[in-house]
């Protein structure tokens, strides 16, 4: 499979000046697999490729498993396989840290989020913020020390009803005046299922900003379906930083890999 390298914008291809740029990136990898039935296909090869050509400090990932007993026996015997390791370990390309917790217990496995650094990572917490008893829901917090400065990376994957996602957002918000030191830099990144462009507020009252491109430019940048983009759902919040550059990478193989289309944001400290 030949994949193309996500098309940056002009900002974006430039040298980070002295390396003060931090590259994001956040993914929805549907676990690795696309299709149903005797369709069904194992895509976590071809997405350890994206994942590398994102060329990213931090990757932050959705959906992703440890182990699925269902789908190991599926693919065991296919060409490439169903990796032995955990998804995140093994989509970590060489010299990056991968961190990872459960959200969901299945009948079959699990799956939760994911950070992939190019940094050195310290604590890693898990916060749930489930709302029902039908969808469990986690944030993944990992410090990371990017050039002398402990950044608080958050994975986030939000509910699929407006209310729990509303109380998801309040949630991340308490948690980060608990957790977080006021002054430090945040990102918070990941899948937030926002059909309707309705929790900025929520998110700004907890001090977060989001990522957009510059002002009068298009709408934000669509990623859901990966097919034909119509939803805003993959986005990227901070507190301390501002983004100088956002793209969404586009192609038949990017389409291929998941239903949603990776986002990749640059950031400075403000």
């Amino acid at each position: 499979m030949t994949l193309p390298r996500p098309t940056p914008t002009l900002e974006a291809t430039r040298p980070a000046a002295e390396g003060a740029r931090l590259r994001v990136a956040t993914y929805n990898i549907h676990k690795g697999v696309r299709g149903l039935g005797p369709r069904k296909r194992l895509e976590i090869h071809n997405l350890g490729l994206g994942i590398e050509a994102f060329d990213a400090d931090l990757v932050f990932l959705q959906e992703v498993r440890l182990f699925h007993h269902g789908d190991a026996r599926r693919f065991d015997h296919t060409w490439f396989g169903w990796p032995e390791q955990g998804q995140a370990e093994f989509l970590a390309p060489e010299g990056y840290e991968a961190a990872y917790r459960t959200n969901a217990v299945t009948r079959d496995g699990e799956h939760g989020n994911a950070l992939l650094s190019r940094w050195p990572i310290g604590d890693i917490g898990h916060h749930d913020v489930s709302d029902h008893r039908f969808e469990q829901r986690g944030l993944l917090h990992v410090r990371v020390q990017w050039r002398g400065v402990e950044v608080h990376a958050i994975v986030a994957h939000f509910g699929l009803i407006h209310a729990s996602r509303l109380r998801q957002a309040q949630r991340l918000g308490a948690y980060l005046r608990e957790a977080v030191p006021p002054q430090a830099p945040v990102v918070v990144a990941g899948d937030f299922n926002d059909w309707g462009e309705r929790l900025d507020p929520a998110f700004a009252h907890a001090g977060l900003v989001r990522a957009c491109r510059p002002e009068g430019a298009p709408r934000a940048p669509r990623t859901f379906p990966s097919r034909m983009p119509l939803f805003s759902l993959d986005r990227v919040y901070t507190r301390g930083l501002h983004c100088h550059a956002i793209t969404v990478p586009r192609g038949p193989a990017w389409v291929r890999m998941s239903d949603h289309l990776p986002l990749l944001v640059e950031l400075e400290l403000a």
